[in-house]
């Protein structure tokens, strides 16, 4: 039963994550929590994390996340989809471009007493930078 609770946190986060209630994530969330692999440096506690998540709900303010699959073993969840939204706002020292994205996406998320205590995040960003016309298609 503990699997099935682990998966449900982690949907009820992406859900919370793409609505940006920053309360309710942050509910989700251990004060603590570390992420890794998101294209940045490590990132360490509530305030850093969700911080890279402003810049992605700056970037993209329709971004939503499409979960196909959802695997829970032990105390980590996986979650594999796409995410997609409208380029509205600076990404990296990239200017908006208007331009619709949708790329694949994998995280990884270790659950502790009903919240998440770490994140890895891996998001196809080549796709994303070509789709942007950043780099030749």
């Amino acid at each position: 039963m503990l699997l099935e609770q682990n998966k449900a946190l982690v949907l009820k986060f992406y859900e919370a994550f793409d609505r940006k209630d920053v309360e309710q994530c942050r509910e989700l969330m251990s004060a603590d929590i570390v992420g890794r692999g998101m294209g940045t440096d490590t990132l360490k506690g509530y305030d850093a994390f969700m911080q890279y998540g402003m810049m992605m709900f700056s970037a993209f303010p329709d971004g939503r996340h499409v979960l196909e699959e959802v695997i829970a073993e032990g105390d980590k969840v996986v979650t594999r989809g796409t995410f997609s939204g409208t380029h509205q706002g600076e990404l990296m020292g990239i200017p908006p471009t208007g331009k619709q994205v949708k790329f694949s996406v994998v995280h990884i998320d270790r659950i502790v007493d009903g919240r998440i205590v770490e994140h890895w995040g891996q998001g196809d960003t080549f796709a994303m930078t070509q789709q942007l016309g950043m780099v030749p298609m």
